[in-house]
């Protein structure tokens, strides 16, 4: 299942193309039924492979009226462009869209890819970033 949210659905269109392809080759070597954590790493080799940059569990400070309240770790930023999270769940909720939609706020980053290594079939969901 391929779906997109927000305006800029064809942001970065080839490179969250590589990631999916990346993603989907993983899902059918790992299969379905390991921890997200395995995912996540699994997809930094292939996509290192692939000849791209990731950045695994960068932190962002979370400012408000000018301090700092808090900390978010995205699970993977690729190329600097887009936001990835692996994920094992039944289906991808609003918690997760809302969850991405803050990241790209806090980032200024266009996109954010959900992927859910769960079921037999890779589950992706392309979450863009509103257009102000």
């Amino acid at each position: 299942m391929n779906t997109d949210t927000g305006q800029s659905g064809g942001v970065h269109r080839e490179l969250s193309g590589a990631v999916i392809g990346a993603a989907m080759k993983e899902h059918r070597v790992l299969r379905p039924g390991l921890d997200e954590k395995i995912y996540e790493n699994a997809l930094v080799v292939e996509l290192r492979k692939l000849g791209h940059a990731v950045e695994q569990q960068r932190s962002f400070d979370v400012r408000y009226e000018g301090e700092r309240v808090g900390r978010f770790i995205p699970d993977l930023i690729v190329n600097g462009k887009i936001i990835v999270d692996p994920k094992v769940v039944e289906n991808f909720n609003d918690a997760h869209i809302a969850q991405m939609l803050g990241y790209l706020a806090i980032t200024q980053l266009p996109l954010a890819l959900l992927l859910n290594f769960k079921l037999g079939k890779l589950q992706v969901k392309r979450v863009s970033a509103p257009i102000a």
